[in-house]
Formats: structure tokens, sequence, C-alpha cells
């Protein structure tokens, strides 16, 4: 019995953070055991907003390390690029013809990514959720991991899905989306989640140790606990105590928090028990990074047989299309 396609894209940043690897990528991870798992860096959406092109390539292959440090098994799961399965495109193009302009323009995403642009619409990211939606049913995937706030492009893809079969023919499913279990990493300066754009909001998966605990060491706690003997509430340490509640065994949280409470640690102790998990955590991540970093024809070699296992799936899904919008062959 063959299992249901998941498809994600995954943004060529460079920088990969705690907040990635906790709110996306472990969860990615894990889906392969129960789905068929394409997972694609998505470099045409990349170029949608302000970027630099000396830097583009260098970020594709620093995620697909990242990835793959992770623990995503490539003969499990298959992880590619975009721009190398061109079907990709040709796709959206045929979905721009069934999509109205009004509609796009609605999506709320839309004025987010403009104010990345500093106002300025071009075609390409007004077609953005095309090409998310021909990234999503180019593989006919059933399932797509997302985070809440995307659920208005999924909903967009079934509509497109929808359309389409209306016109021209059962043809695609209308994917559904599926909520990882995902956590919210704080950003260490206490406002909004770890950002890369956001200079001492993360830690780098590539941070080492002393790295680590040099970030945490500063980041802000209880204002209440100005000496080493003022009581403290765990809960006023909103960065510490939410990684606490993400990487800390429940008894020894609630050791920590009597501590806090009746000043029996400090903060820099309550912190040292977290950057040790962290650290811990990350130790085998950051070995395979060496490896691959060190290797990146290996890395290469995973994204071209990614690209080469998925793409007759693409040429088929096309060749579909384009025979019941009478553009087949004549």
């Amino acid at each position: 019995m063959s299992r249901e396609r998941v498809f994600s894209g995954i943004q060529p940043t460079g920088i990969l953070h705690l907040g990635n690897y906790l709110g996306a990528i472990k969860g990615m991870v894990e889906l392969v055991d129960r789905y068929e798992c394409i997972y694609g860096i998505v470099d045409y959406h990349a170029i949608t907003v302000p970027y630099d092109p000396q830097a583009m390539p260098a970020n594709k292959l620093n995620v697909a390390i990242g990835y793959l440090a992770a623990g995503l098994d490539p003969q499990k799961a298959t992880l590619m690029v975009q721009s190398d399965v061109p079907e990709h495109t040709e796709l959206a193009w045929l979905f721009g013809c069934i999509t109205s302009v009004n509609k796009l323009e609605d999506l709320p995403t839309l004025k987010d990514k403009l104010s990345q642009t500093g106002g300025f619409l071009s075609a390409g990211l007004l077609n953005y959720p095309v090409l998310q939606a021909a990234d999503i049913l180019i593989y006919k995937a059933t399932v797509v991991p997302v985070g809440r706030d995307q659920e208005a492009h999924i909903e967009f893809t079934r509509e497109v899905a929808r359309k389409f079969n209306t016109t021209y023919g059962e043809t695609f499913p209308e994917p559904v989306s599926y909520y990882t279990p995902a956590a919210v990493v704080p950003s260490l300066t206490g406002e909004g989640k770890m950002s890369k754009s956001i200079p001492g909001s993360y830690i780098a998966l590539t941070d080492p140790p002393e790295v680590i605990w040099e970030k945490l060491a500063r980041t802000l706690t209880d204002p209440a606990r100005v000496r080493r003997s003022d009581p403290g509430e765990p809960e006023k340490c909103p960065v510490i105590w939410t990684l606490h509640l993400i990487y800390t065994p429940e008894e020894k949280r609630q050791e920590l928090a009597r501590g806090c409470r009746t000043a029996g640690i400090g903060c820099l102790e309550c912190k040292r028990v977290l950057a040790d998990a962290i650290i811990a955590d990350l130790a085998p991540v950051q070995e395979r990074w060496r490896h691959l970093a060190a290797h990146p024809d290996e890395v290469r070699e995973v994204l071209r047989e990614g690209a080469a296992r998925v793409r007759p799936i693409a040429q088929a899904t096309l060749a579909e299309v384009k025979e019941k919008m009478g553009l087949g062959k004549i």
C-alpha cells in the first residue's frame, strides 16, 4: 500500500537557528517514517524579495547541510532544489491562467511580503501563491506541513486544484494541512520569535558551546532578582523558562522553579542547566554538519539525486495537465 505524499518548501535562508530546528526541521525529519516526503529548497520563491545573488548558492547548500545534519535521511525522503525541476514553473504558468488577480491581491501574506520589498509588487511576488500551489500539486501531494499562519495558502492551493478539476476534469487531490507539533521558540531579546534578521535574537545551529553559553548568560531574566539572594518567578523569565519547558524534564524544572522562588539558586545556575541541555542536543547535529561542510560534493549529490528521483513524477503530471488543456502534442 502506497503512503500519502508530502511536499514542503524550505526557504534558502542561509542561517539556520534553534527556532528553525525546534519549530520545523525536527518535525519534518520525523514525518519521513509515516509519509513519502519531498522537501524542496524553493529558490524561485526566494528571489521574489530582495536577495544577494552571490550568496544564493551557498545559502542553498547550507540549508541542505542543515537538514541533513539534523537527521533527514535522503534514503527515506527526497531533498531537492526547486529550480532543478523546471516543471514547477511551467505548471505555475498554466495555473496562472485560471487564477484571478483579485484573489491573489486578497491573500493575507501579500502585505507582509510587500514590507520586504519597500512596496514594490513584482509579477513574481504577486504570483508567489500560484507557484506555491504548483510546487505541491506537481507531485499530487496530499499532505502539506505548515504553520497555522500559512493556512490561507493551502486553502488557495485547494481552490486551484478544485478549479482545474472542474474546468478540465479530475486531476489533482485537494491537499490537507498537517500542523507539526512545533515549538514556538522565543527571541533571546524577549520580543517575538528567533529570527536570523534580528542580531542577537537567535542561537545558530552552528554556534559552538561557549557562544551558546554567552548568549544565554546575557539573556534578561526576572527584574526582581537584582541580587543573588532575591527570590524570583520563573514565569517572569519568558525566554529562559520557555526553553526550559522544551528542554528540561518536569522533575528538574520543578527543582529549578523552587530554587528560583526561594533564591536557592541564581539565574546563571538556572541558565547553565539549560545551556548544557541545548549543547548536548545540538552536539550530534554539529558533528554531522562539520562532516558535510567539509564534503560539500556529498550534499550536491543528494540534491542532484533528489531532483532526478522526483522529476519523472513532475513530468508525468505536467504531461497529463497539458493534454487536458489541449496543449498536448499535435
